[in-house]
């Protein structure tokens, strides 16, 4: 039997103008039908992956504090300044393993926050409590204690004017 070729389909295939059953469509409303199925499929899958992305960059923003300055000021201590800032976990929040090279005070205004330093325990706050970090300190934890609800807390530094306020560490 002689092989056919029929334009613009790959020889030797029956996957061009067919249908799913490999049959040649009788008409041309059977391969316009074959067309909008195809289509509506590439169209979820395409709707499915957005979700996806949507959903997993929803995750990793959800995670980074918000960190607003409330006030800087100059000291009286020759280079030093006061920085107030409050910090806002969004639900399952937490820092990276950091230190900040200053006297830090933190006062828990809303939720409940876990605190840790190297070398110290494990402490859990809530609402009225307050920790303390110096400047050779390593904070190795900083999270939200809560997976469903935000937690805010305002932190007071006393630290070298124009240093940054956070840096990584291991």
């Amino acid at each position: 039997m002689a092989a056919t070729s029929r334009i613009g389909c790959a020889p030797n295939s029956n996957s061009c103008g067919t249908t799913r059953n490999g049959e040649v469509p009788t008409n041309t409303h059977d391969a316009w039908n074959d067309v909008a199925q195809m289509k509506g499929y590439f169209m979820t899958f395409t709707k499915l992956i957005l979700a996806l992305a949507c959903l997993m960059s929803g995750t990793l923003l959800a995670q980074e504090a918000k960190v607003t300055e409330l006030m800087s000021k100059d000291l009286s201590f020759p280079g030093k300044e006061g920085l107030m800032i409050t910090v806002e976990y969004p639900p399952g929040g937490k820092d990276p393993i950091h230190r900040h090279n200053a006297y830090e005070f933190i006062y828990v205004l809303e939720g409940s926050i876990v605190m840790q330093v190297r070398g110290g325990k494990e402490t859990t706050l809530t609402p009225g409590q307050a920790f303390y970090e110096g400047p050779d300190d390593v904070h190795v934890i900083g999270r939200n204690a809560s997976q469903t609800k935000p937690a805010k807390f305002v932190v007071f530094f006393v630290k070298d004017k124009g240093a940054p306020i956070l840096v990584p560490t291991k």
